[in-house]
């Protein structure tokens, strides 16, 4: 793609979140943008956005966060200002491998992983490969935390499918939405759609990210890419807890998905909060701080050992 495709980090950055905190680094087949918070010897946090967003999607929680652990907040492959060096691989498999690898050039090993929505899926993802590999950098991870995750494979994937595979693969399709999103109330509207009330600043960001074209095909090529089917055993092989917080109002991803991962995953738990929509992280992030502190008392998950 051109480079105009792609989002600015010296023009459209400039008025990111926690700009300070950002870091740039290319490998694994990605030119990275990630940002790193907190001291130096907290447990380490890897906090993973869901697709169609980018790392702003935490700027809410991560003031309640960054003293007591060390964030690493990456833009996942092909979203906000992470874009490909080689073709991309956007299947689930795919960003897991190299999201990995960026985590082993950073040398940090995450004792928690928390995603949303599709980020939650990542998280499993990560640590079962961690489990199935002796050297990896998820090998210390003892826990995995959902905010609304989108857990079990999409209804309609017979349709959906086939359907993103189809706009992924043709470019106009992408240049057509983002052209929307600048000149229509389309990314309004699909804002509205996640039953969240979206702060200004939030909502300035994601229309931002919906009128870059290489941002959308990256959103369109994981949901074109992505094969759940094999989520469920995935889910029963979890040797680590599974913590999941789900909004009852969330129109995009509906607890259930949380209620039935918890009831496969045996050592999990799931939390349930009546409001909040699909973004409940970035409109009641003080509820999910509280929800984190029950879970993972003292910045500690389960005991482990944060060194």
């Amino acid at each position: 793609m051109r480079d105009r495709d792609w989002l600015d980090w010296d023009t459209d950055g400039r008025d990111w979140p926690y700009r300070d905190a950002s870091c740039f680094l290319e490998i694994a087949g990605y030119r990275w943008h990630f940002q790193v918070l907190g001291p130096d010897g907290a447990p380490c946090l890897l906090l993973i956005h869901g697709t169609g967003s980018a790392s702003f999607s935490w700027r809410n929680l991560i003031p309640l966060l960054e003293t007591r652990f060390k964030l690493i907040v990456p833009d996942l492959p092909c979203h906000g200002f992470t874009r490909p060096t080689t073709t991309p691989d956007l299947s689930l498999e795919g960003m897991t491998t190299s999201i990995r690898s960026l985590l082993h050039a950073l040398e940090v090993q995450p004792q928690m992983i928390m995603g949303h929505s599709a980020g939650a899926v990542i998280g499993v993802s990560l640590v079962s490969a961690a489990q199935r590999s002796l050297q990896d950098p998820l090998q210390g991870s003892g826990h995995v935390l959902g905010v609304n995750g989108a857990l079990k494979p999409i209804r309609g994937k017979r349709v959906l499918s086939p359907m993103a595979k189809a706009l992924f693969a043709n470019p106009l399709s992408a240049s057509m939405f983002s052209l929307l999103a600048k000149s229509t109330p389309l990314g309004h509207n699909l804002l509205t759609a996640t039953g969240s009330p979206i702060d200004a600043k939030g909502e300035a960001i994601y229309r931002q990210l919906l009128g870059s074209t290489g941002h959308v095909r990256g959103a369109l090529g994981m949901m074109a890419s992505w094969d759940l089917s094999h989520l469920n055993a995935m889910l029963r092989r979890l040797a680590t807890p599974l913590d999941l917080f789900a909004a009852e109002d969330d129109p995009m991803v509906p607890a259930s998905s949380s209620k039935k991962a918890a009831g496969f995953a045996q050592n999990s738990s799931l939390t349930l909060t009546a409001t909040g929509g699909h973004l409940v992280h970035e409109c009641n992030p003080e509820v999910v701080e509280g929800w984190i502190s029950t879970v993972v008392p003292n910045g500690r998950s389960n005991g482990a050992d944060a060194a």
